[in-house]
């Protein structure tokens, strides 16, 4: 697995946007085995019984249909290559930003934390209960109505008595509905991009308080 932890682009990842030559040789090696066979038999016919037209014609159209198909092969190969070149330089670009992704942690810092709810529809009640680490209710907020979407939202790091609490990681839970129906909330938290890294998994983002997630997984960027 390779790991990119700034901005600087390694020289191997710029070789492989520039593709490689191991497909098109492999193609050429097919192509030149298939043509080397089809002129040895063509030398060793039994000349009282020769190859007809059919015949030559049907093994030159096999021959264009290998070269193609490695040819076409090889194409696929080198834009998979590239499309995951492109992916990890616009992960890497992605470093030292915030990303909201799903997950119920709610960090505090210097008396401020950030989450998001993502409404499917428009609600008319949201209510949110932050936690501490041992489960106990820190906070309740009545939070009103809220469009469909991502809300984004904030948190002033004050219990229900007003007092100031001690930095950390905190959780919430949401509750939302519009008239009688309970909505399904997707719960959102934030992070910064630590490091990213590239394997057989795809691209995969290191977000502080949340772990690896995938560029799929990320719902807003700051």
């Amino acid at each position: 697995m390779t790991t990119i932890q700034s901005n600087t682009v390694d020289q191997s990842l710029l070789n492989t946007m520039n593709g490689t030559t191991s497909s098109t040789s492999a193609a050429k090696t097919s192509e030149s085995t298939f043509l080397n066979l089809l002129v040895t038999q063509m030398k060793n016919q039994d000349p009282l019984n020769p190859m007809d037209n059919a015949q030559v014609t049907s093994q030159m159209a096999q021959l264009s249909t290998v070269s193609g198909i490695e040819k076409l092969n090889a194409s696929f190969a080198a834009l998979s290559s590239n499309m995951q070149a492109s992916q990890n330089l616009q992960a890497a670009n992605m470093i030292g930003h915030g990303v909201m992704t799903a997950g119920n942690s709610l960090p505090l810092s210097s008396a401020k934390g950030i989450y998001a709810v993502d409404l499917p529809q428009g609600a008319d009640k949201v209510e949110v209960v932050i936690k501490d680490a041992s489960g106990a209710t820190v906070r309740k907020l009545s939070l009103g109505a809220l469009p469909a979407g991502v809300n984004d939202l904030t948190w002033d790091g004050k219990n229900d008595s007003g007092a100031a609490v001690a930095d950390g990681t905190y959780t919430f839970d949401v509750a939302a509905s519009s008239g009688e129906k309970a909505l399904d909330v997707t719960k959102l938290c934030f992070g910064m991009v630590n490091s990213v890294s590239s394997g057989s998994q795809g691209v995969k983002l290191t977000v502080s308080g949340v772990g690896e997630i995938s560029m799929a997984d990320v719902k807003q960027i700051f």
